[in-house]
């Protein structure tokens, strides 16, 4: 299954999520998104239906080996977009702004590009 932008956003804000707290659940998601319970809730049922959570007996989601694949690619996409427009003089917001519209359209070709002369020029990825 290939995922849409929003289920990378919600995979995205897992792994986020998943930093900083030792359990995530919906509500975790639903407060960092700003989308109701029920959507989270569907959400949550799509990514597990197809692989890329588990949800424990007391609601804890976890990102499977796939799910992570997913979310860290659509992370370091953002990080990497978001560094590259700063460097370009654009403000902070909007830079992350643009570059979570980008990360979800851009071709692995392209964003490799980007990489690439983001080294040769800064000589290492952005944190």
């Amino acid at each position: 299954m290939n995922l849409q932008e929003s289920g990378e956003m919600y995979l995205e804000t897992i792994l986020r999520l998943s930093e900083k707290k030792e359990r995530v659940r919906s509500i975790d998601i639903a407060d960092e998104m700003g989308y109701s319970k029920p959507s989270i809730s569907r959400a949550m049922r799509i990514l597990k239906e197809n692989g890329f959570i588990v949800i424990d007996s007391l609601g804890a989601i976890t990102l499977t080996e796939k799910g992570r694949a997913s979310a860290e690619k659509t992370y370091e996409r953002h990080r990497v977009l978001t560094s590259l427009f700063i460097g370009l003089g654009i403000s902070a917001e909007v830079a992350a702004d643009d570059a979570c519209k980008i990360e979800h359209v851009i071709s692995d070709e392209t964003f490799e590009a980007i990489k690439r002369h983001i080294i040769d020029k800064k000589g290492g990825l952005p944190e």
